[in-house]
């Protein structure tokens, strides 16, 4: 049939699942793609994670031309063009990276008409010689990445950006397709102006990342902090943050010093060594990395497990897209935040030597706001949401600190009063940590000198310790009843809120945390880690040995949640393959065979647990028994529905017990009737699943081994089954 004679949605349909191996579009993606090839304007704001490159990735293989793509993140374009070329997209880069010899060559194919997808830095439009190359090309689109680069109101300007005015002049009839994570309205709109779009269709997709798990700290000792956290999340992959160069080091020398092979990534690191240090981490040869903020735009790995900040951000902008380098394949990660309000000072130190008033302004607003998420005890991701203008509908999240924690509202106005009359009867002239003095009654030389002891309030507060005064300080600033003002040694002043309390008219409740309680608990995704783990394990090691041979990322090969897909649905055939998610025509014909064979292999193997494969899999058209080895599995529920207990089935029918278990779980996931307070005593159900929800994940392991030997891996088995088929879709 004529490409031009098959319907849009069709094609769009049949290239999302040939080429990139999904069946169904995330949010907005489908809209946005279909705008595109109807030559329309497009500006999108979708989170990390969201799918943009997919947005005109997959427009490549439709429209006729190059799709052009406009990013600032140099040391990424090589993953992005590998990732590509392997869903089979010719693709190519054009960077300061490459030698002139490479760049013609480039330029050659490119006017051949054999990309169809190119990258290029944003400096390129400066180059006369260079536009002069593009206008001899068909372009269909250009797409431009980090499109908030471009707004002098956005987190990170890069002028740069402001040659991109150029190629509405320059390329009237081509549709140009903005794209960023981070825009307030503000931002949105002098993007659009910038850029001149023409009526775009404007996308603002949520910021929510259901996924993240936001937590918020005080910073004590933050590198034992760090340490403790690192051996609750072992082997697990993430980024620490830190400011400086020097806390960089730091951090990296401490972390060795304790056995963590962690790497840094600082702007004063040679170009070589960071280069070097961002590929071991993004093929998983190193863990953790410690960097500054010049670390994460360039990366685009999908299974980071954890973004920490040992320091405060400098405004909301950066904490979220930082953040969201966590969890981008959809499963379960943390984000957690160290404060303490000494590293403000230090923010405010660089604030103050900006020469421009309203540049200043601005930055110490921000500032401002990016204290206020981190000391509000509000929920963390209401707080986001609404910086972005985005309203969140329900009142707990429950992946916050805040939301599942052990939250209980008091009544701190007695304490609040005290700690507010020392402020007054100091003329409202000494900051945080005197007035704390004061209060508890330290006999400090200056206290003596001001004579600060003889004041009604001296030793008012020494029932509670300084820690707690710390506290109530924090969520007096927080809820507007007292304010900073000063430069580098702020001093504390009473508002018309915190007067009105002091004289009586007003209450303060605070809310009381238990830091050790705000676990995360299994969020929406996470219904994926149901898969067999030691499968998991071997798939990684194919995949490590392919993306060695090929000299890529691992994650170029497959994601981790692809390989977590086939160990969980077993895929024995090529057609079977062809169904998991993230496996398209391309990746199927060159590693397929390679993935295909080591799960039979291991399935051969442990003929224990081969009558899994396929079971409740994504692959079938509905509940009920299957054809498939499904006799089996039928003839085990005759016998359970006799009343024959787990041991006896297995007896009869000459089978394992863990195979029974496993007979048994693919029913419960089938949707049939099996009740497992018959096998499992109700009251050992419940420890069982309260320990797979303590420990966050789903694998049976540690589930026994954290029993001590008092449950089997049957009843963690069946247990884990029960849960899975009451989460959400």
């Amino acid at each position: 049939m004529n490409e031009g004679n098959v319907p849009e949605e069709l094609r769009i349909r049949d290239t999302l699942k040939t080429v990139f191996g999904f069946q169904s579009f995330r949010p907005n993606q489908e809209s946005i793609i279909k705008r595109i090839i109807r030559r329309q304007d497009v500006f999108a704001v979708m989170p990390t994670g969201g799918g943009k490159s997919l947005c005109y990735q997959l427009p490549a293989k439709i429209m006729r031309g190059t799709v052009v793509v406009i990013s600032p993140l140099i040391s990424l374009m090589k993953d992005q063009v590998d990732a590509a070329l392997g869903n089979g997209i010719s693709a190519a880069f054009i960077n300061s990276s490459l030698g002139a010899r490479q760049i013609s060559d480039t330029y050659r194919i490119l006017k051949d008409g054999r990309i169809e997808l190119l990258y290029i830095a944003p400096e390129r439009f400066a180059i006369p010689t260079f536009l002069e190359t593009l206008t001899t090309v068909p372009v269909s689109l250009f797409a431009i990445d980090e499109a908030h680069c471009i707004s002098e109101w956005g987190h990170d300007f890069r002028p740069d950006y402001l040659n991109l005015r150029i190629i509405r002049e320059a390329f009237p009839e081509v549709p140009i397709a903005a794209f960023t994570a981070t825009a307030t309205l503000k931002v949105q709109e002098d993007i659009v102006g910038r850029l001149g779009l023409r009526s775009p269709y404007i996308v603002r997709a949520s910021f929510n990342r259901p996924n993240l798990f936001y937590q918020v700290m005080r910073k004590k000792r933050v590198e034992s902090q760090i340490l403790q956290f690192l051996k609750e999340h072992a082997n697990e992959p993430g980024i620490i943050y830190r400011t400086t160069r020097d806390s960089v080091m730091e951090t990296v020398d401490f972390l060795k010093s304790r056995g963590i092979a962690a790497l840094p990534y600082h702007a004063g690191l040679s170009a070589e060594e960071r280069s070097r240090n961002q590929e071991s981490f993004s093929r998983d040869e190193a863990s953790v990395i410690v960097a500054t903020i010049a670390f994460g735009m360039g990366i685009d790995k999908s299974n980071v497990r954890f973004v920490v900040h040992a320091d405060l951000p400098k405004n909301v902008e950066s904490y979220y897209q930082e953040t969201g380098r966590a969890g981008r394949d959809g499963e379960p990660a943390r984000c957690l935040l160290f404060f303490s309000r000494g590293d403000i000072p230090k923010i405010r130190y660089f604030i103050d030597q900006i020469s421009n008033d309203d540049e200043r302004r601005i930055a110490l607003e921000k500032l401002n706001q990016m204290v206020g998420y981190a000391s509000h005890n509000l929920c963390r991701r209401k707080q986001l949401l609404g910086f972005f203008g985005e309203d969140y509908p329900a009142d707990v999240c429950g992946a916050c600190d805040i939301c599942s924690g052990s939250v209980e509202a008091i009544d701190v106005t007695v304490d609040a009063q005290i700690f507010m009359s020392a402020v007054a009867r100091t003329q409202e002239r000494f900051g945080i940590g005197h007035i704390i003095d004061i209060i508890t009654g330290a006999d400090t030389r200056r206290i003596r000198e001001l004579r600060h002891n003889q004041i009604k309030t001296y030793g008012a507060g020494t029932h509670k310790g300084k820690n707690y005064w710390r506290y109530l300080a924090d969520e007096l600033l927080a809820q507007d009843a007292v304010c900073q003002e000063g430069g580098k040694y702020p001093v504390l002043k009473l508002t018309t809120k915190g007067l009105d309390i002091l004289h009586g008219k007003g209450q303060v409740a605070a809310l009381k945390r238990e830091e050790s309680g705000a676990k995360a608990r299994p969020m929406a995704g996470s219904a994926s880690e149901a898969h067999d783990n030691a499968l998991f394990e071997i798939l990684r090691g194919v995949r490590k040995g392919i993306a060695e041979d090929e000299h890529v990322p691992p994650f170029i090969v497959f994601f981790d949640k692809t390989l977590r897909e086939m160990a969980r649905f077993s895929p024995v055939t090529p057609s079977d393959m062809s169904r998991i998610s993230g496996v398209g025509a391309t990746k199927l014909e060159r590693y397929g065979e390679a993935f295909v064979r080591a799960i039979r292999r291991y399935l051969d193997d442990n003929p224990g647990i081969s009558t899994q494969a396929g079971q409740y899999s994504a692959f079938d058209d509905g509940p009920g028994p299957k054809k498939k080895k499904g006799e089996t599995v039928e003839e085990t529920y005759g016998l359970f529905r006799k009343g024959l207990s787990l041991e006896e089935i297995a007896k009869s029918r000459g089978l394992a017990p863990s195979t029974i278990a496993a007979h048994l779980e693919r029913l419960i996931h089938d949707g049939r009737d099996v009740d497992i307070d018959r096998l499992i005593d109700p009251g050992k159900r419940e420890k069982i699943e309260a320990l797979f929800l303590t420990l966050q994940q789903w694998n049976l392991k540690p589930i026994v081994e954290h029993s001590e030997g008092t449950v089997t891996y049957e009843e963690a088995r069946l247990v884990r089954a029960c849960l899975l088929s009451k989460a959400p879709a």
